[in-house]
This record gives structure tokens, sequence and C-alpha cells, in this order.
């Protein structure tokens, strides 16, 4: 089976055929992993955000606000995250 190009697309041809998606080329799952992603991230409100999380989220807010020495700029986070996974 071959990617259409999109979500939609995949839906008309396959009626969403859950084995389909599994016959998908590497590259091709990786475009459909992108493509939910993208649909989800259209509609933030719609993505349920549990208790836990929000004291999760407030925790580390608050942590990070009584404490700023311990937080990192996101240049340098993001250069510690290449530095140890580049291949």
């Amino acid at each position: 089976m071959e990617w259409p190009g999109n979500l939609r697309e995949l839906e008309e041809e396959t009626r969403m055929n859950p084995a389909s998606i599994f016959d998908l080329s590497p590259s091709e799952k990786l475009q459909l992993v992108e493509d939910l992603w993208d649909d989800l991230a259209s509609a933030p409100d719609a993505i349920p955000i549990h208790d836990w999380q929000k004291q999760e989220l407030a925790r580390r807010k608050l942590n990070l606000l009584k404490n700023p020495a311990l937080g990192l700029p996101w240049e340098e986070v993001k250069g510690r995250i290449r530095a140890r996974y580049a291949r």
C-alpha cells in the first residue's frame, strides 16, 4: 500500500483499516505520524489535560520560579540533546 498523502485520503481509500497501516513503509509511517500530530495540534483545546498533569506543570513552574538558576536556556537543552544523540 502506498501513502496517499494525507489522513483524509487514507481514510477514504482504506476506510481506516488498521491492518493497512502496518503495510506502510517506514517513511510512510513517519508521514502518517506527522499528519496525526499536525491534526492534533490544529485543535489543542480538544486534547484533554488530566489533573495530575496540571499539578505536575504547576509544581515545575513553582520550582523554576523559586530556583531560576536551575533552569536552562532552550538552546543549551537542545545542544545537549543533539550532542547526546548525534549519530
